[in-house]
């Protein structure tokens, strides 16, 4: 967590905010996750299905933030209860998952994630370039599944660092990749970097980096994703701040310019 005392003014802050995507700027409860939920059932031959709730769960465990290799994991884990020695190749579980998730069409017209709705929106990154704020994206998905989101956003040529440019999360490199893109785009450099995730993983990207890159002052902003029905929100803010999350929004468009993030801290 931040130390208050180190915390630099709000006046003389130059700040950055970095997004994660699934969760946060889109609503995947309905992509990712069913078409996690239709891989499993198809290789545990219906056998199970897991609910968004058992996907959460296993994501508590801050490995699991690709959703091939949660998808695998789960597989896994249902033959090993039943005590069955059974090899799935995972190249087949990535392109399940992809017919589902894409579709059969070259414009992915037909998959699930032409039916993502959007959480964020095109003025929100607007306010924030008129703020002098520099953002970007880390996202464990796809450049092409991060760039098709970000071109219904109408987001023009963003800094982008997808599953294919850095290591997986909790690992921070391919955020401070992207802190240095925004600060080499502005020719200027942030002294507070603020990343906003859903997932434990994303707040441990923000612990790890604290002590990869001590230069900067952090802030592990945590949204809780739609999904999340009610009764269960208050326990998802909680696990998200046991792992590192110096705040907790109900959702990313709450994280304004105006938001004077120390003071939320405090209060």
């Amino acid at each position: 967590m931040i130390e208050l005392s180190k915390v630099a003014s709000e006046s003389t802050n130059v700040k950055t905010f970095i997004f994660d995507i699934d969760g946060v700027i889109r609503d995947v409860s309905g992509s990712y996750h069913r078409a996690l939920a239709d891989t499993v059932e198809y290789f545990t031959n219906s056998g199970f299905r897991p609910s968004h709730e058992e996907i959460d769960e296993l994501k508590t465990e801050g490995l699991w933030n690709n959703d091939w290799e949660a998808s695998q994991e789960l597989i896994k884990r249902y033959f090993q209860e039943l005590e069955k020695a059974v090899k799935i190749d995972y190249d087949d579980i990535v392109a399940f998952f992809q017919r589902r998730y894409r579709g059969m069409q070259s414009d992915w017209s037909d998959g699930y994630i032409a039916t993502e709705p959007l959480i964020a929106t095109t003025e929100y990154f607007q306010s924030l370039t008129r703020a002098g704020i520099g953002w970007g994206f880390f996202s464990g998905a796809t450049r092409a599944s991060a760039g098709y989101v970000l071109q219904r956003l109408q987001v023009v040529d963003p800094i982008l660092v997808a599953m294919e440019d850095a290591s997986g999360k909790p690992d921070p490199t391919g955020l401070l990749l992207a802190v240095k893109q925004i600060e080499s785009k502005q020719e200027k450099s942030p002294n507070v970097v603020v990343y906003v995730g859903d997932t434990v993983a994303d707040m441990l990207t923000v612990v790890k980096a604290r002590d990869f890159e001590p230069n900067y002052q952090y802030f592990a902003i945590g949204v809780i994703p739609p999904h999340v029905t009610e009764d269960l929100r208050d326990r998802y803010a909680a696990l998200l701040r046991e792992n590192g999350a110096d705040l907790v929004l109900n959702s990313v468009l709450e994280l304004t310019p105006q938001l004077n993030l120390s003071q939320s801290l405090v209060s």
